[in-house]
């Protein structure tokens, strides 16, 4: 049940990492690039909490699809962080956007969160994934264990 191997210790390890690097993050961007007070940040981080458990292991297996794909084409480290720019991007923003909307977010809000979010992914979406490596290696996952990052 809790072997490396096991579909329970990856889903752990998948949500662990999303539900932290998704709170700080985003955190920092609606308080600092998207101009939201205080509290409508902390009320977005509270909703996105349950929303990050249920699509973690999606997004990890569709991050893990982006690089299959990109392997394909270069074993190049700018490969893997451009599929996992990609994959953050293109899976993270409409969640992200209905996550601000549900909290009442107004859509000029929500276009400067997203529209942040989607300039930092370009720089942070590598660091997520270098991140979701590291917490699969923590968790002890087959194939992670002894790979570095990047690798």
């Amino acid at each position: 049940m809790f072997s490396p191997e096991s579909r329970l210790r990856h889903v752990a390890a998948d949500t662990f990492a999303m539900v932290v690097y998704c709170s700080v993050v985003n955190m920092m961007i609606e308080i600092f690039l998207s101009g939201m007070s205080f509290d409508q940040p902390l009320s977005s981080r509270l909703v996105a909490i349950p929303v990050n458990i249920l699509i973690a292991w999606p997004y990890g297996l569709y991050r893990d699809a982006c690089m299959r794909f990109a392997r394909r084409y270069s074993q190049a480290s700018w490969a893997k962080n451009l599929a996992d720019v990609l994959a953050y991007i293109t899976f993270q923003s409409p969640v992200y956007a209905a996550i601000l909307l549900s909290v009442g977010a107004d859509w000029g809000q929500i276009i400067a969160a997203v529209s942040s979010n989607i300039v930092v992914s370009i720089m942070m979406g590598a660091a997520y994934g270098y991140f979701l490596d590291y917490c699969r290696r923590l968790f002890r996952l087959s194939g992670y264990r002894n790979a570095k990052a990047g690798a």
